[in-house]
C-alpha cells in the first residue's frame, strides 16, 4: 500500500469522543524523499540567503529537513481549520486547535542535497492535563532521520491540542534579556509566512487566511509558526559560529508572534560554550526560546 493510500485508510470517519488515545502510543510511520535542490533553494531565497546555490553533494542545513517528507493528503481530506483531518496516524484528538509547542534535536550527520531519505516516525507518550484554558493533550513524536550515510538526526516533537477560546489569552510574559550578546531585527509579514506555509506544505489557515485567524480561532493578528520561529534562530546562530555545527538543538513556544508584531533575535552566552535563543516581539516579550551546544568543529562531522 502507498503512503498516500495508507493515509487514506487511516484517515476513515472516527468517533472522537470514544477513542482510547492510549491505544496510538507506539505507532510507527516510515516514509522516504529524497533531498532536491529546489526546495532548499526557495528556503533561502524566502530567508534571503542569495548566495546560496545548492548544488548536488552540497550540505544542507540542519533543520532544512523539514522541506521533505512533507505531508501530501488531497483536499477531499483537509479539516476546516486547514490540517489533514484527524484520524491518520496522530491519533484523532477531539480539540480544536493544534500547535507545534516543542522540540529536541541531535544531529549526528550532515544531510546532502540529492541524499536519498528515510524517517522513522513513533508516538511515544500522549499526556492529558487540565489547563487554565480546560483540557489539554500532549502528543510526544520520536523521528530518526537517515541518509545512505547511516543517522542523521534524531528529533523529539511535541504537539499540544487545545480548545478553540472564546476569546485571545495569551500566557503571561515572560521578558526578553536585558542585555543579550547577539541581537538583530528580522522581518516578518503576510508573504514570509504565506511562503513558509506552502514550502513545509503547511495547510493550518491561522498563517496566511487573517479572517480565519481572528474570528475563528481568535487571534489578533496572522501567527507566526513555531518552526519558522525555530528555523530563523538556528540559522542566526549559525551566521555567528560558522565554523561549528550545532550538536544539539531545542526549542519552545513560550508566547504566540504575529505578523504585525517588530520581532528581534537574541542570543546569550551559556558557560558551556552553547548558547540560548530567543524571539522578541516589540514589547520586549519572549516568543521562542531556544538553546543550541555546538559540536567541537566542523570536521568532526
Amino acid at each position: 500500500m502507498s503512503d498516500v493510500d495508507q493515509q487514506r485508510a487511516d484517515q476513515q470517519p472516527v468517533d472522537l469522543q470514544h477513542v482510547d488515545l492510549q491505544s496510538w502510543v507506539g505507532r510507527t510511520q516510515e516514509v522516504s524523499d529524497q533531498a532536491y535542490p529546489t526546495p532548499a533553494r526557495a528556503l533561502a531565497a524566502t530567508l534571503d540567503q542569495a548566495d546560496a546555490a545548492f548544488s548536488i553533494g552540497d550540505p544542507l542545513p540542519e533543520l532544512w529537513y523539514w522541506l521533505y517528507f512533507l505531508p501530501i493528503v488531497p483536499m477531499s481530506e483537509i479539516g476546516s481549520d486547514g490540517h489533514p483531518r484527524r484520524g491518520g496516524f496522530l491519533p484523532p484528538i477531539a480539540l480544536e486547535r493544534r500547535m507545534w509547542a516543542s522540540g529536541r534535536h541531535v544531529f549526528h550527520d550532515r544531510l546532502r542535497i540529492g541524499d536519498v531519505l528515510h524517517k522513522r516516525s513513533e508516538i511515544l507518550k500522549i499526556a492529558e492535563k487540565e489547563g487554565k484554558t480546560g483540557r489539554m493533550v500532549f502528543v510526544t513524536l520520536r523521528h530518526e532521520i537517515r541518509s545512505g550515510r547511516g543517522l542523521a538526526v534524531e528529533e523529539e516533537q511535541d504537539i499540544v491540542y487545545l480548545p478553540m477560546p472564546k476569546s485571545f489569552s495569551p500566557p503571561p510574559p515572560t521578558a526578553a534579556p536585558a542585555d543579550p550578546a547577539w541581537s538583530e531585527p528580522v522581518a516578518i509579514d503576510p508573504v514570509l509566512l504565506f511562503r513558509f506555509s506552502a514550502l513545509t506544505f503547511n495547510g493550518h489557515r491561522i498563517h496566511y487566511d487573517l479572517p480565519y485567524a481572528t474570528d475563528v480561532e481568535k487571534y489578533p493578528g496572522l501567527v507566526v509558526h513555531g518552526p519558522l520561529q525555530a528555523l530563523l534562530l538556528l540559522e542566526f546562530a549559525r551566521r555567528r559560529v560558522p565554523d561549528r555545527p550545532p550538536a544539539r538543538y531545542s526549542f519552545r513556544a513560550v508566547r504566540p508572534l504575529f505578523g504585525f508584531d517588530q520581532v528581534r533575535l537574541m542570543g546569550v552566552a551559556r558557560d558551556d560554550g552553547g548558547h540560548v535563543l530567543f524571539t522578541v516581539n516589540g514589547d520586549g516579550h519572549v516568543g521562542m526560546q531556544a538553546t543550541v551546544t555546538w559540536a567541537a568543529n566542523d570536521s568532526s562531522r
